[in-house]
């Protein structure tokens, strides 16, 4: 009854009261305006110029004035249309459009006074008079006019006892933006901005209270005081800034944490978009600086193919291709759902985009001729891989097959068509490598570097876990909290890198622009993160409590794991680029003759399964390859 009762008050409001009523109304403040000049001339004018006409005349021009305002300003609101303007979405065009209205019937009114001859030395000082007050009568009403809107719909809202109360941190633009947004909400009632007294932000907030606290204590006594029951953010940055302080005391007394999209992702905030805070919120980094013009410029107008395109890394290049301009955008995968999935959402977000999927392996070279002979890719993005470190301890033929061998025939495709640059995904496990997934990028990464080719480009990028990638350890935490746990940890002190996805492919894209050729380029990840601190943060954001409600089980290192990633921006082993994000490593040089000699070699070991010979030719090749926690650290003391 309530939902009805608000559709027929805002079908009443938006339609009637915008319209035919508006007209009679602005009408009607005109000859207000006109009313209350005539009180001016007569209490000001009159009395300091006596001179200027008898009783008379003064009566003649107030009936002239008084016809003359209402028909010229009825006139003129009809002409422009002013009364037109939906009242709630009055902005400062319709401000100015009504004004503009105002002043032709001014104009219109200081003519006919001329030609009646009721013009006289002050007739100027009446015109202005009457402009300003029928424009500020206007302003005012309509002013007035939202604010019993918004307030009669908030009460309609609140009548329905399902709104949370909640406090929207910060007072910049984008924090003002989202209070108008959520005004109309039927999901939140906004209380207030909370801010810190230290903030940079002071903006205009609309009437709506701004809480400021300097200390947590201050916090509580707010959200006790406004019985808050959650707040949101509306800006990246700020969730990081209050990740040591305010996130966790809302977690702890179990205040909703909430994070609204980008202004500039939805037209209207509602509870399917505005989501609780997750634990990439925290991780993630500010937003990186790159060079789009350039990026565009690279990629525009090129037919562009994705090997591994439906996975983590592979679908964010493919989205963020799309938004390029490419001419044609060829997706190869073997996973047949995976592709599935990402054609639909391409068709669906990417009408325009003329894109094909494909179906195929890299480890079958007559699939990838086809590819490149129907094609004719122009760029090639190389992220098809097997990543998980313990399955591929436990399958080292395939980790070969996939990583380097078919690494190797995708690069001799790319020479062998013509291609203008192929990017090569790599990983930090390359970096020293401890297992078998580690080893066979760093090989795959010496075999590319090792073309030598004036026409196809040769990039490697290097970075660590993304978050939120298929198999990766937060989606696997997020499932084990909803099942009630227990959360298991590898090990107590084991650290990771992360980075997000969309921000290693930009950063991918980037390094493509940067290279002249058989560049390996390492990302700078940040700050490690340690697992079981992570594993706490995220049992916190579900509301739970690590150890009580949520155990957490240490399992011990898997096969080929070890406690620390390598730091791959080390000034000391790498070279500064254009970007303070991206470096290029230093590498040791193989000759191209000695890397098909050794590719050959462990295709035919890993196609023969011969897996000890292959493992021992793996370290003969790559002498840092030391492994840790496996089975095969036989190897290393022989």
């Amino acid at each position: 009854m309530r939902n009805h009762l608000k559709k027929l008050f805002d079908k009443a409001f938006s339609r009637y009261v915008s319209t035919g009523l508006i007209f009679v109304l602005d009408v009607l403040l005109s000859f207000v305006s006109a009313l209350l000049v005539i009180f001016f001339v007569h209490s000001v004018v009159t009395n300091s110029a006596s001179s200027l006409g008898s009783l008379d005349y003064w009566n003649r021009f107030n009936w002239i004035w008084l016809v003359t305002t209402t028909v010229s300003a009825a006139l003129m609101f009809w002409i422009f249309k002013s009364f037109r303007v939906i009242i709630r979405h009055s902005t400062m065009v319709d401000v100015f459009r009504f004004g503009m209205a105002v002043f032709c019937a001014t104009a219109i009114d200081g003519a006919v006074l001329a030609l009646t001859g009721m013009w006289h030395r002050t007739t100027w000082l009446i015109l202005v008079v009457y402009f300003v007050l029928c424009i500020f009568l206007l302003v005012t009403f309509r002013v007035l006019m939202i604010r019993v809107y918004e307030e009669l719909q908030r009460r309609f809202r609140l009548r329905g006892g399902s709104l949370m109360r909640v406090l929207i941190y910060g007072t910049g633009e984008k924090c003002i933006a989202l209070e108008t947004r959520l005004r109309s909400s039927k999901h939140y009632d906004v209380v207030g901005f909370l801010t810190d007294v230290q903030s940079e932000d002071r903006m205009t907030t609309h009437n709506t209270p701004v809480f400021m606290f300097e200390s947590i204590d201050d916090v509580r006594q707010i959200l006790e005081k406004q019985a808050v029951k959650g707040i949101i953010f509306a800006r990246d940055s700020d969730i990081r800034l209050e990740s040591q302080r305010l996130i966790p005391f809302a977690t702890e007394n179990k205040i909703r944490l909430l994070v609204a999209p980008s202004i500039d992702d939805f037209a209207n905030v509602n509870a399917q978009n505005v989501r609780n805070i997750k634990v990439e919120d925290l991780l993630g980094r500010d937003e990186i600086a790159i060079s789009m013009d350039k990026i565009k410029e690279r990629f525009s107008g090129k037919v562009v193919l994705v090997t591994g395109a439906s996975g983590s890394i592979g679908s964010e290049l493919c989205r963020q291709l799309a938004r390029l301009g490419v001419k044609k955008l060829v997706l190869y995968d073997n996973a047949e759902t995976p592709m599935h999935n990402l054609r639909l959402e391409l068709e669906e977000k990417f009408k325009d985009l003329n894109f094909v999927p494909v179906i195929g392996d890299v480890r079958q070279r007559q699939r990838l001729d086809y590819v490149f002979r129907t094609w004719r890719p122009e760029v090639v993005f190389h992220a098809a891989a097997y990543k998980h470190v313990p399955l591929m301890e436990e399958n080292p033929c395939e980790a070969v097959l996939v990583n380097l061998i078919g690494s190797r025939q995708v690069a001799d495709k790319c020479i062998e068509y013509g291609v203008e640059m192929m990017v090569m995904i790599s990983t930090d496990k390359a970096v020293n490598p401890t297992n078998i997934m580690g080893c066979t990028k760093r090989l795959a990464e010496i075999y590319v570097q090792s073309i030598n080719n004036d026409k196809t480009k040769f990039v490697t990028t290097r970075f660590g876990n993304v978050l939120g990638s298929n198999g990766s350890v937060i989606p696997r935490f997020r499932e084990q909290i909803e099942s009630g746990g227990p959360v298991t940890v590898t090990h107590p002190e084991i650290t990771r890198y992360f980075m997000t996805i969309p921000e290693a492919c930009r950063l991918v894209m980037e390094a493509a622009t940067m290279s002249e050729g058989k560049d390996i380029f390492v990302f700078d990840m940040g700050e490690p993160v340690k697992i079981d601190t992570l594993a706490r943060r995220m049992i916190e954001l579900a509301g739970f409590v690590p150890g009580k409600d949520i155990q957490i089980v240490y399992s011990g290192l898997r096969p080929g794991e070890k406690l620390y990633e390598e730091v791959l921006s080390d000034k000391e082993n790498t070279d500064p680029t254009a970007h303070d994000r991206i470096r290029i490593a230093h590498v040791r040089k193989y000759d191209y003759q000695d890397a098909c000699r050794f590719v050959d070699e462990l295709e035919v070991l890993s196609r023969e399964v011969r897996i000890p010979e292959m493992v021992k030719r793996m370290k003969e090749i790559v002498p840092e390859f030391k492994s840790n926690n496996s089975k095969f650290e036989v190897f290393d003391k022989q």
